[in-house]
């Protein structure tokens, strides 16, 4: 055979190299947290995710318009830590009645672990899936997940309890998806983090209970202004949507 003759085999190569290549499925994105076909149960958690994270916009204005104006109702509807200090600090003064809290903290018990279980759910399914994605978001989040997920392998199920500490790291939601995927029962993980916020509410009830006056006097003064930071907050976030910076293109790969 000369040289100038192909054999078959190329001529096959040359032909699959020439046809163009398949697209990926929108599930191939890799900023999906899971590595196979999406099922039923994929796409309800993913959903219950988006539905947290609209929640979570609506109910920072409800809080930033409540907490001075109607503390026990906002205990109530989201469990706010800050809420919390606060009828603390009205059952102190005699502003609030000195049982009838207890209702407002069960309900408050209730709001505040309300959406945890889908972040358990998120690492039964995906493992650190919903991490990797989370960390995708930039340089600065993948350092602080980076920081947060050393964290909680380092205190495993006390990191449940440890998680309520208020600390400027997205410690909460990787130790619950962590424990997802560590094969944690939901049944336990649910009665450690109810167990976890019940301490919590306690030792901020305790709190607002122990300073007193100067919490309720802040409250009081809060009352005046809460409307224009519930409308400040709200521009803040309409702002960021609108002007929220596009995605780069990717770099075009120069045929040869």
């Amino acid at each position: 055979m000369s040289d100038d003759e192909v054999k078959p085999g190329e001529v096959a190569s040359q032909i699959e190299g020439d046809q163009p290549q398949e697209e990926p499925e929108w599930w191939q994105d890799p900023s999906m947290p899971w590595k196979h076909k999406p099922g039923k149960a994929d796409i309800a958690c993913m959903a219950w995710i988006g539905v947290i994270g609209v929640y979570g916009i609506v109910m920072m204005v409800v809080r930033a318009w409540l907490l001075g104006l109607d503390t026990p109702l906002l205990v109530a509807i989201s469990g706010s830590r800050a809420a919390i200090a606060g009828l603390g600090a009205m059952v102190k003064i005699h502003d609030y009645s000195s049982w009838l809290w207890i209702f407002p903290m069960l309900a408050g018990l209730v709001m505040s672990i309300k959406f945890d279980w889908v972040y358990w759910w998120a690492g039964k399914l995906w493992g650190r899936g919903m991490i990797e994605v989370w960390a995708g978001q930039s340089k600065r989040a993948a350092k602080n997940y980076a920081r947060a997920e050393r964290w909680a392998i380092r205190w495993g199920p006390l990191g449940i309890f440890l998680a309520y500490i208020p600390i400027p790291l997205p410690i909460m939601a990787v130790v619950f998806v962590l424990a997802g995927a560590s094969g944690m029962s939901w049944k336990r993980f649910m009665l450690l983090d109810a167990a976890s916020s019940i301490l919590w509410q306690m030792a901020y009830f305790g709190l607002g209970f122990w300073l007193g006056q100067p919490v309720a006097d802040v409250l009081k003064w809060y009352a005046q202004i809460s409307i224009y930071v519930a409308i400040g907050l709200m521009v803040v976030i309409v702002l960021g949507y609108i002007f929220k910076p596009k995605p780069k293109p990717e770099e075009e790969v120069a045929q040869g």
